[in-house]
């Protein structure tokens, strides 16, 4: 009993390495309670079956029941470069991909000198924007807080990003789209809510009848410099969603930069394979330096 008792302990503390215990901090994004009454029913769990858990040879934790949302800050272990990402993972806002689409990521961040912002937005959630507005509130609500606390943390708060995974990337173009909604239970702020660059990976919901963009995430002159990857065997997230949005982005003249791989999948986050489309973060940093996130100075969004 004691031996299995200790076999406990290792696998917990195995799970908590590989989410990234060292994080500096966690703040809950509504500290005086959600805008809206939560429908959560049941405890924050981990919903992943043994069948599905194992990605690329790796423990893949999910997180779900969200009542109580937040954002946990992953400042670069080395060289603080001032730029910052908020990052949400995927799951089609049933489920959160937590580490292959979160703490994964904010490690890349904090390798190439970023810091990391791994927004738990509330899940799951019956539909999204524009029928659903609690998870725009929620991404609003971190951006902003990010900028708030940009000194604090070590940020440039006009070079504050968004990074998001399949419905995680959704949200992430409805964020860039919409940075001035007003929720009607959210108190009006003058923090702004729009990201300076957004990272759009394997996306779902962008697209409509005849591959047309969303009206509801159709760009508009706001939207920032945008970064697109895509399998085109992607089964979950089509192709047509990234072609047909990245077509909207250059009628609206926003910089866009799209990867379509012919492998992939759905869901591979940052983790290595043999396949090229492993390498897109190889590829995004250099556009990070393309558009002056990283590297010399210069007006964001302008090469």
């Amino acid at each position: 009993m004691v031996g299995m008792r200790r076999l406990g302990v290792v696998v917990v503390m195995m799970l908590l390495s590989g989410l990234g215990v060292a994080q500096q901090r966690t703040l809950l994004l509504w500290p005086k309670g959600n805008p809206e009454p939560s429908k959560v029913v049941g405890p924050e769990m981990d919903p992943t079956t043994d069948a599905d858990r194992m990605v690329s040879g790796k423990v893949t934790v999910r997180v779900t029941n969200v009542s109580k949302p937040t954002l946990t800050v992953y400042p670069p272990k080395g060289k603080n470069s001032g730029a910052a990402a908020l990052v949400f993972p995927g799951g089609s806002y049933i489920r959160l991909a937590y580490n292959i689409e979160g703490t994964e990521v904010c490690d890349w961040l904090n390798s190439i000198g970023m810091t990391c912002v791994l927004v738990k937005y509330r899940v799951p959630e019956v539909g999204h924007y524009p029928a659903n507005v609690e998870d725009l509130e929620d991404a609003q609500q971190a951006m902003r807080m990010t900028r708030e606390h940009a000194a604090e943390w070590g940020i440039d708060p006009q070079r504050i990003g968004v990074i998001g995974f399949s419905a995680g990337a959704h949200l992430a173009v409805v964020l860039s789209t919409h940075p001035e909604f007003q929720g009607k239970n959210v108190a009006a702020s003058a923090v702004d809510a729009r990201p300076d660059f957004q990272m759009v990976i394997y996306p779902g919901w962008l697209t409509g009848p005849g591959g047309k963009v969303d009206a509801s995430v159709a760009p508009n002159a706001g939207v920032p410099p945008t970064f697109l990857v895509q399998a085109e065997n992607d089964y979950t997230a089509h192709v047509e969603n990234v072609l047909g949005y990245f077509q909207a982005l250059k009628d609206a003249k926003i910089p866009a930069e799209l990867h379509v791989y012919t492998e992939g999948g759905h869901g591979f986050g940052m983790r290595p394979t043999e396949l090229p489309i492993s390498h897109w973060g190889a590829v995004a940093e250099t556009w990070l330096h393309t558009i002056h996130v990283l590297g010399e100075p210069g007006v964001v969004g302008r090469p």
